[in-house]
Formats: structure tokens, C-alpha cells, sequence
């Protein structure tokens, strides 16, 4: 009993420093369902407060709000297990992205089922952050990002374009129906390939189950949306030179990606384990680094605060939609999926992570580059 009421003391003094109360009255408060949760979380860290959440041993009426206080507190840089040393430590010796782990997200997450991602995503299934500059809805705010995107490349009828992590082939379509240009998209999700193919269906557009380390062909345009944060910082150079031998010398490469403010070889292990395993969020030094020598960088327009309103849209989709789909989304993987969403929401609003959109050109563009809004 003593230690366990130490335990309490400990976790509650932490949470003091976020403004979060134990079982207190607001609606970012964190409700103790299980008293097993204070040792769990002191000695897992952020694992042991999401798979706690997940097993139901706490609740809070708002979850993003609980987290945005912790995010806001950094108290995950001073609550870590012992097995988060040991991931750490595995990431900086093994390329945890190589072509056999790499595949792996794309299983474990991109298939989860498309009814899944349909019930979410909205009308286009695009899973990134919406531009919201003129939107007032989800779908509007997708479909500006994919015109912004289409615009920033410069897109023209007959160019050939290469889009590398191509999902459920939106991007594609919109550029072939709207720019009249033909595509090439890669993903490595079976799931992804099946629904692609099918939305582009009599469209000049060739989706291709492949990893996009087997490309060596030559395109006008090239196009990466949510991909790079799967491609691991023993692989940015790598990633960067084949962009670099795939573009036209006179063409441009429109890189979307989510990127974290300080340079790390990880993500966080909660996120790994249930999540996005094998990935990590790109800082801007580490791009920088990456793709010096191949591109010259024409712009970077961030954009990270319209995250967190897509993720409130998706979230509002989903939860609209969990008794219309399968058993196997049963309460444990809800709870996981609202953990997820939430975690995501508070890290973008306490401007933690960044969303960043870079058009890059191998020699730099004559004259300069003009970039869309």
C-alpha cells in the first residue's frame, strides 16, 4: 500500500505541472479507473499511459486537451521506460527501414481495411493534412491541398508524374482528370494498390505494388504526400539521390511531409508499437542535410496548425461511424484509434511537430521560383 500511494504522489505532482489534476473536475482531468495506472505509467513512460488509456484504466473528457497540457509540460522527457533506452539504442545501430521492416506499415497499418479509412477520410480518401486557408470543410480543404500541390508543380497537359507513397491514388487522379497529365504511383500497402487501381481506373495512371527503391525511370514532375515519415534517417540520402537520377533536369519535386523540431532516429514507442511502427519525423537540419548537393530547395511553406483541424474532422468521422463497421474495430481498438488522434491533435497544437511542404529542383530555377498560395 505505501508504495502504491507513492506512486500516486508521484504521478500526481507530475501532472501538477501540467495543469491536470488527479480525478479533478475539468475536462482535461485524468480519471483513475485502475490504481495500477501510477506505476505503470512511472515505469513505461508514454507505452504505459497509451496502453493504459487502451485498456481502459483512465479516461478524461477530453483526451486532446489532457495530452496538449502534457505535450505542453515535456513531461515524456522526464516519465521514460527502461524498453524506450533499448529502442533507442536499436534505432541508432539498425536501419529500421530497410526494404523488409519497411513494408511492414504498410501491413500493419495502411491495411487495416479501407471501410476503415473511408468512414474517416471523407469524400477523397487523403490521408493528410487539408489546406484550410479558404476551406470551411474536410473535403474542400483536401481538395485545395491536391490543387495547391498540382500548382506548386506546375503542372501541365502530357507531363509525366511520379508519385512516390501514392495511398489510395487521389493525388493521381486529381492531377490526370484536372492538369491532363499521366502518373506513376508507388505504394507498398496491398490494400492502397487494390482501391488506387480502381479510382484510376481508364485514366493514364499506373499503380504499381513496389517499394519505391526499385525506380529508375525519368519523370517531369515527382510528388511524395505522408511518405517521407516512413523513410528513416539512414535512408534520407538515399531516398533524395533517387529523386535526384528520376527527375528531368528541368523539373520540379513537391516533398509533404510531417517534421518534428528537434533531430531524432525514432518516434515514440507507443506510436511504434501500435501505430506507425519502424517510423520517425524528419527535422528540418536533417532534410537540410539529406538533399544537399542534389536539389536546391525553391520554397518551404509550413502549415502545421491546419493539422490539427483535419485530425478533429477525422476524428468527428470516426466517431460517427464506429457502430456501422466491422467487429474487429472492437472497444480495445477504438480506444487505441482515439489515443492516436488526440496524441496527434495536441503535438501539432503545441506546435511540436510542423507540417511542410518543399518544392525542390535538381539546378535551381531560372530566373526564380514563384510560389503558390
Amino acid at each position: 500500500m505505501a508504495s502504491s500511494d507513492r506512486f500516486r504522489r508521484r504521478v500526481q505532482a507530475l501532472l501538477a505541472d501540467a495543469d491536470i489534476r488527479l480525478d479533478g473536475a475539468r475536462a482535461w482531468d485524468l480519471q483513475v479507473r485502475d490504481a495500477r495506472f501510477h506505476a505503470r505509467v512511472l515505469a513505461q513512460g508514454s507505452l504505459g499511459l497509451g496502453e493504459s488509456y487502451m485498456d481502459g484504466w483512465w479516461d478524461a473528457g477530453s483526451l486532446d486537451g489532457l495530452l496538449l497540457r502534457l505535450v505542453r509540460a515535456r513531461l515524456d522527457e522526464r516519465v521514460y521506460g527502461v524498453g524506450d533506452v533499448l529502442d533507442g539504442a536499436r534505432a541508432l545501430v539498425l536501419n529500421l527501414q530497410d526494404r523488409r521492416r519497411g513494408r511492414i506499415v504498410g501491413e500493419r497499418h495502411y491495411d487495416l481495411g479501407n471501410e476503415l479509412y473511408a468512414a474517416m477520410l471523407g469524400r477523397r480518401m487523403v490521408y493528410s493534412c487539408g489546406y484550410w486557408r479558404n476551406a470551411d470543410d474536410l473535403d474542400a480543404a483536401q481538395e485545395a491541398k491536391l490543387d495547391l500541390c498540382c500548382r506548386k508543380l506546375g503542372l501541365q497537359p502530357g507531363m509525366r508524374v511520379l508519385d512516390i507513397g501514392c495511398g489510395w491514388g487521389e493525388m493521381l487522379q486529381f492531377a490526370a482528370e484536372r492538369y491532363g497529365v499521366t502518373g506513376v504511383g508507388v505504394t507498398i500497402s496491398r490494400e492502397q494498390a487494390v482501391h488506387a487501381r480502381r479510382l484510376c481506373a481508364g485514366l493514364p495512371v499506373d499503380i504499381r505494388l513496389q517499394d519505391y527503391r526499385e525506380l529508375d525511370e525519368r519523370f517531369d514532375r515527382i510528388v511524395s504526400i505522408g511518405m517521407f515519415e516512413h523513410v528513416g534517417v539512414k535512408n534520407y540520402r538515399r531516398y533524395f539521390r533517387l529523386a535526384h537520377r528520376c527527375l528531368q533536369p528541368d523539373g520540379l519535386f513537391l516533398l509533404h511531409t510531417i517534421g518534428g523540431n528537434v533531430s531524432r532516429h525514432r518516434t515514440d514507442p507507443w506510436i511504434d508499437r501500435y501505430i506507425f511502427p519502424n517510423s520517425m519525423l524528419p527535422s528540418a537540419a536533417q532534410i537540410a542535410r539529406a538533399l544537399e548537393r542534389r536539389f536546391v530547395i525553391e520554397d518551404w511553406h509550413g502549415f502545421g496548425p491546419d493539422y490539427d483541424r483535419t485530425l478533429q474532422a477525422w476524428r468527428d468521422n470516426i466517431e460517427r461511424a464506429w457502430d456501422t463497421l466491422p467487429p474487429r474495430y472492437d472497444a480495445r481498438f477504438r480506444r487505441m484509434w482515439r489515443f492516436y488522434l488526440a496524441a496527434s491533435m495536441a503535438s501539432f497544437r503545441a506546435r511540436r511537430i510542423q507540417l511542410w511542404q518543399l518544392v525542390l529542383s535538381p539546378g535551381g530555377v531560372p530566373g526564380g521560383y514563384d510560389a503558390p498560395r
